[in-house]
């Protein structure tokens, strides 16, 4: 994440903890984005909360341009980035502000029980992946809360990493319940103003 979207991650986060809700992160992958929501979340007095299955997205995985075989746990051959998160947490000093949950994304939103104040997407880039993200937790955003959607790409010669993003983003606005409030690099910034998700 280039450091002006980190910038407005971190402004975002800081805005929404005032509501006194959690700030939920999909997509978790070695933690640096946690850093900034468990920074905020511990400026304001709420919790961060990260949903990450951590067996790494499509583009992660071995082949593709995004691996990094440092993250593949030599004993199951598979890639396991929760103990590059722990240190992560652990060098930051933010262990105590964070929730880490390890699952699917769907499949946590669905036992969800409460209200978030903020939700971050930035999971899978795979239109599968991408609206389950958005289907499942943006019910659970409280009125004024944000909705923010990393690796927004309009381009379609970003097909691969940013067109299930935009198409999500596409999908908030035409939803009538969202309204953007900013935009920055790849990151939008969305605010929960109506009903009807």
């Amino acid at each position: 994440m280039p450091v002006d979207e980190g910038l407005a991650l971190y402004a975002a986060a800081l805005e929404a903890g005032a509501l006194g809700l959690p700030l939920l992160e999909v997509g978790t992958y070695c933690g640096r984005s946690t850093i900034l929501l468990a920074d905020a979340a511990r400026e304001t007095g709420v919790t961060a909360v990260t949903v990450d299955h951590h067996r790494g997205s499509e583009e992660q995985q071995p082949g593709w341009d995004f691996h990094d075989p440092e993250t593949v746990d030599p004993e199951v051959g598979r890639m396991d980035t929760l103990p590059s998160f722990r240190r992560t947490l652990y060098k930051a000093g933010l262990e105590d502000h964070v929730i880490a949950v390890v699952g699917r994304s769907p499949q946590v939103a669905k036992v969800w029980g409460g209200e978030v104040g903020f939700v971050f997407i930035d999971g899978g880039h795979t239109d599968e992946h991408a609206s389950a993200d958005y289907e499942g937790w943006a019910p659970h955003l409280a009125q004024g809360g944000l909705l923010l959607i990393h690796d927004v790409f309009p381009d379609p010669v970003d097909e691969f990493t940013g067109q299930a993003p935009y198409r999500v983003y596409l999908r908030a606005l035409a939803s009538g319940a969202f309204t953007e409030v900013s935009a920055t690099g790849s990151l939008r910034v969305l605010r929960r103003t109506g009903a009807g998700v």
